[in-house]
């Protein structure tokens, strides 16, 4: 079972960047569809953005679209979110999910694996 550790969450002001990492454990995560989701307090957790294995196909939601980056590095087993000009209801727990797939995932039912979240804080 792959374990995931989100890292990088904190206080940001809006308008502001973070890059939120994810490291997976064990030696399949070049197998792996990872996906990054965020729940708001009082709210459904929702899609922000997916990337195949290779990393040669990525897939966003469409609030998201042109301002955060998915991306990922195999040999360290890591993949990332880069997100840029946050807005304040952007605020929640983000978290990475992981499935043994070859194509892109958008619904949260696709992944069998998650890590424990990390937090953004916004600032207005």
């Amino acid at each position: 079972q792959v374990q995931l550790v989100e890292s990088g969450g904190g206080l940001v002001q809006a308008g502001g960047s973070l890059r939120l990492s994810c490291a997976a454990s064990g030696p399949t995560f070049s197998a792996l569809t990872m996906g990054w989701f965020r729940q708001a307090p009082g709210k459904e957790r929702a899609f922000v953005a997916s990337i195949t294995r290779s990393g040669t196909i990525t897939d966003y939601a469409n609030s998201v679209k042109g301002r955060f980056t998915i991306s990922r590095d195999n040999a360290k087993n890591t993949v990332y979110l880069q997100m840029n000009s946050l807005k304040p209801e952007e605020a929640a727990v983000y978290y990475c999910a992981a499935e043994t797939a070859g194509w892109i995932m958008s619904r949260d039912t696709g992944y069998s694996c998650w890590g424990q979240g990390t937090q953004v804080t916004s600032s207005s």
